[in-house]
């Protein structure tokens, strides 16, 4: 079997999260009579310290989703321009929601307050009206970067003078809880809205919570449904989900240990013109000379390693929780022979 470093959403269910997912006790979801998918939405609402969660499909509807419910048509949108709402949720935003978006050149996937003041738009009827701001936290296309508390709450503070709904796209949120030793319910009392996805590094097959006020998760279970995202007998998914939470957490901090040592192995080759600073479980390092992005990860496929080429230049790792130690030196080794 190939040593998979795609992504985190490559890993398999446990013998154990199996187990939990075949004795979940399941209802008709969309009729609100699943218990399992409720006590997954109640679990995470009260650790964020929110009102109420909607169990979805992915990370990406529950963006979606989240935009809509705050956003109407012809408002305008607040992002990196590497946001994974903005690149790689195939033009929802303008498909569903009819926004556009204002894309900030921030540092490693986060913006900052003073960026966010300068694109807020004017009280003009040429201008869209800015609505929404939205963070993602660990930054995917920042090498798997985390936000300082502090920024955080500075563009909270904006958004709070000019009337602005401040969301997080919390693909990875865990990640950075882990490496920042920050708590759920910090983000809650800052974020009117949270995307907590279960499938990357807590191992869930399939599965995101969105958290927020009652009154917006009320719309966004109507949002959802027009989606096509109302799922009938969830619990077996939501079952997952639980187990993750009681599991998977903790163990995070050793995809974090695995991804600084594939960092240290790439230091030095004489085909990495530089590697991102690597906070979490995310490596993206740039290639030069003798391999392009696309080059090398056909050479780590011949030794059956697979990457990413996520530009010309930059190849992705991302450990999760189906690499082993004993991949890691395998992988390891491949990269000293190279």
């Amino acid at each position: 079997m190939p040593i998979d470093l795609r992504s985190d959403t490559v890993t398999k269910p446990t013998e154990a999260m199996l187990t939990a997912m075949f004795q979940a006790k399941v209802g008709d979801d969309v009729f609100r009579e699943d218990s399992t998918v409720t006590e997954l939405e109640t679990r995470l609402a009260a650790e964020f310290g929110m009102e109420a969660g909607l169990f979805c499909p992915s990370g990406t509807m529950t963006n979606q989703i989240a935009i809509k419910m705050h956003t109407q048509p012809a408002d305008e949108v607040i992002c990196d321009r590497s946001a994974h709402v903005y690149i790689y949720e195939g033009g929802g935003i303008a498909f569903n929601s009819g926004c556009q978006v204002r894309a900030i050149d921030g540092i490693r996937g986060q913006i900052n307050a003073l960026q966010v003041e300068e694109a807020i738009n004017p009280d003009d009827v040429h201008k869209a009206p800015t609505r929404l701001v939205c963070l993602e936290n660990t930054a995917n296309r920042g090498g798997g970067s985390c936000y300082d508390w502090a920024s955080i709450v500075a563009i909270r503070e904006v958004c709070n003078r000019h009337g602005l709904v401040l969301h997080l796209d919390g693909a990875r949120i865990y990640n950075a809880l882990i490496h920042k030793k920050e708590t759920p319910k910090q983000y809650g009392e800052v974020f009117d809205s949270i995307s907590i996805c279960l499938s990357k590094g807590l191992g869930c097959p399939v599965g995101s919570v969105l958290v927020g006020r009652k009154k917006d998760i009320d719309r966004a279970r109507r949002i959802r449904k027009v989606f096509g995202g109302g799922m009938r007998q969830a619990g077996y998914l939501a079952a997952a989900g639980l187990y993750a939470l009681d599991h998977h957490v903790t163990r995070l901090e050793e995809d974090h240990k695995h991804a600084k040592a594939l960092a240290d192995a790439l230091k030095g080759k004489d085909f990495v013109a530089d590697i991102l600073p690597v906070e979490t479980n995310i490596v993206i390092f740039t290639v030069k000379g003798r391999y392009t992005a696309a080059g090398l990860s056909e050479t780590l496929r011949k030794h059956d390693i697979l990457a990413v080429a996520i530009a010309p230049t930059q190849v992705r790792m991302v450990t999760h929780l189906d690499f082993t130690p004993e991949m890691l030196s395998a992988v390891q080794g491949v990269l000293a022979g190279l």
